[in-house]
């Protein structure tokens, strides 16, 4: 091996930290050719996970790790959202950090690489593409191992929960992770609500947030928030709640509730 050929491999190593997919075609923009990149697999420094990705050999890369590229390398607005991301930032006590279940929400049109949709992660994969919150709002920085990934933050995560009920996500399970989040910033929340074109979950939001008795709830200014007209329903048989105009299950205005 010529002293350039290990100086371009180490250089390669570099530009990403262990733990992180390399994407071809962001390594063909810092100067790195399909033929150059083929010798590095020959000589087993890379290994192929799927047309136009690869990591080190014997590293060991997870699905933080896919993200982390798809959203440096590949500028994809895909990020762990929803219940994930409660999970993440600690903000779930009864939810499992390494959850089987991993719900990633990207922006409309934009699609998962063949490669990432192939490779197994040791998880499920939930994807759903929606704009019914602008990409670079409510975002936070989480550091896995080496590198850093943008997740949902906790009060995106939450409206995001909201958006998969009822069929992804349980509204009871919605209230008692709401009933958590006593911290969240009134700023943020107001800025989030009012950008969020889902009348359904402003609704909830504000519903599960006010049924919970949060501080930051009461420096909200819901008149700037557009709530929609008339009713929405969630189920058939359920309990009506004038205030927000929706049906809820009946479980949720009961005066205790079943574990989930």
């Amino acid at each position: 091996m010529s002293t350039g050929f290990g100086s371009k491999i180490n250089k390669l190593l570099q530009l990403q930290p262990p733990g992180v997919v390399l994407t071809s075609s962001w390594l063909k923009k810092q100067g790195y050719s399909p033929g150059l990149l083929r010798n590095y697999r020959n000589n087993h420094w890379l290994t192929s996970i799927g047309n136009g990705a690869m990591i080190r050999s014997n590293d060991a890369v997870d699905y933080l790790g896919a993200v982390c590229a798809l959203q440096q390398q590949l500028n994809l607005n895909v990020l762990p959202a929803a219940k994930t991301a409660l999970s993440l930032l600690g903000k779930t006590h009864y939810l499992e950090l390494n959850a089987s279940k991993i719900f990633l929400f990207g922006t409309h049109n934009e699609k998962l690489p063949t490669w990432f949709k192939n490779r197994k992660w040791g998880v499920e994969i939930k994807h759903f593409n929606t704009s019914f919150l602008p990409p670079e709002k409510g975002l936070v920085d989480y550091q896995h191992k080496t590198f850093t990934v943008k997740i949902a933050s906790a009060a995106r995560a939450m409206m995001e929960c909201l958006y998969l009920t009822p069929h992804e996500q349980d509204l009871l399970e919605c209230l008692q992770m709401m009933q958590g989040l006593t911290n969240l910033v009134p700023n943020t929340i107001q800025d989030l609500l009012e950008s969020c074109t889902s009348v359904k979950v402003k609704r909830l939001f504000l519903y599960l947030a006010d049924k919970s008795g949060h501080d930051w709830f009461n420096r909200l200014n819901i008149n700037r928030i557009d709530l929609g007209k008339g009713n929405r329903s969630l189920l058939s048989n359920g309990v009506y709640v004038s205030k927000y105009k929706i049906t809820v299950p009946k479980v949720l205005e009961a005066d205790e509730y079943p574990e989930v």
